[in-house]
This record gives C-alpha cells, sequence and structure tokens, in this order.
C-alpha cells in the first residue's frame, strides 16, 4: 500500500525534516516506488510538485529537501501501485477547485470496485480508485452546499461521505482546503503534536537529527500525521480504525468515531 503524510499547523512551518525521512520510504527504506507528490498551501495558493520517479530517487524530490517552504497545511504522499498505472495522473496528491479555494487529497488504501457515476462538474483525469473518491467526496459537498457553508458543516459532510466510501474498501486519506487537515483513518494512521517544551527528534529512515528547540518559538505548535512513525524517540499517537480527525493550528480541534 501507499504511504501518506500531512502537516497542520499554527505558523508556517518548512517539513523539509519529516518529509527527508519520509522520502527514503519511496524506494530505499521501503518499497513505494511508484511515484510521489507532495502540495503546500501558501495563502489561497497551492503549490504542488510530483514525480513517477521514486521518491528516494528523485530529482525533484531532492530540490523539495532543499527548498524550505513554509506552510501552514501539506499532504504529501508515496505510491506502491495497485490500482492505475504508473503515470503522472494516477500520482498523489490531487487537486480541485471548490468555492474559489484549493483541496488537496491523498489516499491509502483499496477501493477495487468503486466505481461511481458523475454527473457534476468533478470527473477523474487517471484511472485510481483514489481520484474517484476525491471527486464523490467534492460532489457531495458541492450538491448539499452551493455555497461555501461553515467549516464545522463541511467537516460533517465529509465524515459522512467517508463512512460510505469506506465500505468498499481500504480508505485511509488525508484532506484539506488549507484552512483545516483532515485524517480519516481505516487502518493504519498515526499522529503527534510538536509544541512547547520542544525536544530533539531522530528519524526513522535516516540518520538525522534535529533540536526543535533551536529552530521554533514558544508558540509554535506542529501536528505531523504519517502512515507509520517517522520518528524514533517521540510519542506517536495511533488512530483508531474509523476515527475521522479534524486539525487546525497545529491541534485536534475534533475527532469522531464511525
Amino acid at each position: 500500500m501507499c504511504q501518506l503524510l500531512g502537516m497542520n499547523c499554527n505558523v508556517p512551518t518548512d517539513i523539509c525534516f519529516s518529509f527527508e525521512g519520509f522520502a527514503k520510504r519511496g524506494g530505499e527504506t521501503d518499497e513505494h516506488k511508484d511515484g510521489w507528490g507532495i502540495a503546500f498551501f501558501e495563502g489561497k495558493g497551492c503549490r504542488t510538485f510530483m514525480d513517477v520517479q521514486p521518491s528516494a530517487e528523485s530529482v525533484v524530490s531532492e530540490l523539495v529537501k532543499q527548498y524550505p517552504i513554509h506552510s501552514m497545511n501539506v499532504i504529501a504522499h508515496i505510491r506502491k501501485a495497485s490500482v492505475g498505472a504508473v503515470q503522472l495522473e494516477n500520482t498523489h496528491p490531487f487537486s480541485r477547485e471548490l468555492w474559489g479555494e484549493y483541496w488537496v487529497f491523498a489516499h491509502n488504501g483499496d477501493l477495487f470496485g468503486y466505481d461511481p457515476v458523475f454527473t457534476g462538474c468533478f470527473r477523474p483525469v487517471g484511472t485510481t480508485d483514489s481520484e474517484r473518491a476525491f471527486c464523490a467526496i467534492l460532489e457531495h459537498l458541492r450538491a448539499r452546499f452551493p455555497e461555501r457553508p461553515p467549516i464545522e458543516a463541511i467537516c460533517g459532510a465529509i465524515r459522512e461521505k467517508a463512512r460510505e466510501i469506506a465500505k468498499e474498501g481500504t480508505f485511509n486519506f488525508l484532506l484539506s482546503n488549507g484552512e483545516i487537515l483532515i485524517a480519516h483513518c481505516s487502518t493504519d494512521l498515526h499522529y503527534l503534536i510538536r509544541q512547547h517544551p520542544f525536544d530533539t527528534a531522530m528519524l526513522k529512515d535516516l540518520d538525522v537529527t534535529v533540536d526543535f528547540q533551536q529552530v521554533t518559538t514558544p508558540q509554535d505548535r506542529v501536528a505531523v500525521i504519517a502512515t507509520e512513525p517517522l520518528t524514533e524517540n517521540e510519542a506517536w499517537i495511533q488512530i483508531e480504525p474509523g476515527q475521522c480527525m479534524v486539525f487546525r493550528n497545529g491541534a485536534v480541534a475534533e475527532c469522531y468515531k464511525d
């Protein structure tokens, strides 16, 4: 299966440390070598990098590691293809516009046979079950709310659709509009909150250590979400199957269990 990485913060933060270890899993320390992608929200804009090469070998991946883009919401994905060929259009994360804002989505799992009929303006470009699920969520939101409602109503509608889609298979996903980051767990997903007093963290996949006291302020708060824990010495929390969590400003804003 694929792996996910997300970050949600209360101040613009770079993801270089986490991404450096995560990228190694794309063909070096793990088998996820069928492409990768990462999306950074910057204000109302969204900067996306993708490649069909393994992230452990990709020149584009090296660029991202060396370019400390500061963002409050980031979603990354490394792919092990199960549905859809190894092509750029099948590479996560996927993005679409809804209500004048970007939405970004990445999925880990299989939804074999999931083939909804699309009648609205959201259609898959590639051939993955993941992109079909993303379009189905957005079509559900647009049909329910012609105009953008409060974020709480959006989250409720997303949970409702996620519960329906999850019946078709394994549906671990990250979804963000740049304001919040939603994490839905079917099987494997973990998170941690880094905040004052900060400590030192050591990557699992690479011999790299960082002392966050040296690169943060006492007001900073960062939530990191990953399929599997990225560090050896931090207290990662496993999200329960069926849970849907909403992260905002680097903290857990809501948590629901199906």
